[in-house]
């Protein structure tokens, strides 16, 4: 239980972003909530109606109009706990007025399954290097959670990771409800790993569905992932984890096959034949598994990780290669 009363802020006004924003407003703790929202028009539509009208709508936003705010620094200075629901290529935008004495002491909550470009960082890193956050101060949430199951209230569950274990408790006890369940952990890099990675994969559940396999061949494709996830987490972070819990199986499984994966719906959109910006354009949506491809491609080779599906999808991405020569090639790689 929260003994001591938090006020927490939220960076970002996607769906993912507005979910978390109903968890936490579905929340019996005691807590103020603060919201970056981007665009003043759209600050401005939520504190007069209490919705989003870009993304969930349906969605009833349960905090007071004051606290929406359309700068980060206001965000920042009411907060002692900040979370993190921007994609991962637009973060830096999103923090560039913040600077590191601004965010000391507070506790940093990643909710963002993606890569930071450039600096082909996770976000943990990312927030060490680059805005000297203690690792104690970093909490990741992961698991398999759609934002659009959240509105629906769809009974969902949510891995809160981090080294200081009381802190991701914490985060735990403050976005637990009656439909959202947590458990916590100590893997904050294997969470996060986990977390990027599916998005990759299923970016390539979704090109194979799109040139025409079935779900005999969706099957296959999902069990090597998973093999490859762990190959992967354990190179880079060898600790014991086990590669079935829903933080790592579960949150690829339903990237892999839900309706609501943009992630596996982009992907289709290439196998079909659409250039990478067409779909990106024609979605308005950010699939996290492009730029995640780009970036998991350099650190494999810097640690020369050998992860055939990821490097089928990039050779797709990013050189241009033909879906369906590119699946087949790797259809018979795959046991």
């Amino acid at each position: 239980m929260v003994t001591e009363k938090h006020s927490v802020g939220v960076i970002g006004s996607g769906s993912w972003a507005t979910a978390m924003v109903k968890m936490l407003g579905d929340n019996d703790e005691d807590k103020s909530i603060h919201w970056w929202v981007r665009n003043r028009q759209t600050a401005d539509y939520i504190r007069t109606y209490k919705h989003n009208p870009n993304y969930l709508s349906a969605v009833t936003v349960k905090i007071p109009k004051r606290h929406i705010h359309v700068d980060t620094h206001s965000v920042v200075e009411h907060a002692n706990i900040l979370i993190l629901n921007t994609p991962a290529a637009f973060l830096k935008d999103a923090l560039r007025d913040i600077t590191p004495e601004m965010l000391r002491g507070k506790i940093i909550v990643s909710a963002i399954k993606g890569i930071v470009p450039d600096e082909n960082q996770i976000v943990g890193d990312y927030l060490q290097e680059q805005l000297d956050i203690p690792i104690d101060n970093i909490v990741v949430i992961g698991g398999p959670c759609h934002a659009e199951e959240v509105s629906l209230e769809k009974l969902s569950y949510l891995t809160v990771a981090s080294q200081n274990v009381d802190a991701a408790t914490d985060i735990a006890t403050l976005i637990g409800t009656r439909y959202i369940k947590t458990n916590v952990s100590d893997d904050i890099y294997g969470t996060e790993y986990a977390a990027v990675l599916k998005n990759i994969y299923a970016v390539a559940g979704g090109i194979c569905r799109g040139i025409g396999f079935g779900d005999n061949f969706q099957a296959v494709l999902v069990s090597n992932a998973l093999r490859e996830m762990a190959h992967f987490v354990n190179t880079v972070h060898p600790i014991a984890r086990d590669i079935k819990e829903s933080a790592y199986l579960g949150d690829l499984l339903v990237t892999a096959y839900s309706q609501f994966s943009r992630n596996r719906t982009f992907g289709n959109m290439v196998g079909k034949g659409y250039s990478v910006k067409s779909a990106q354009l024609e979605m308005n949506m950010v699939a996290e598994g492009y730029y995640a491809s780009y970036c998991i491609e350099q650190i494999c080779r810097k640690h020369a990780i050998d992860l055939p599906i990821c490097h089928a999808v990039y050779r797709v991405l990013y050189e241009q290669q033909q879906p369906i020569t590119e699946m087949k090639l790797l259809a018979d790689k795959l046991t």
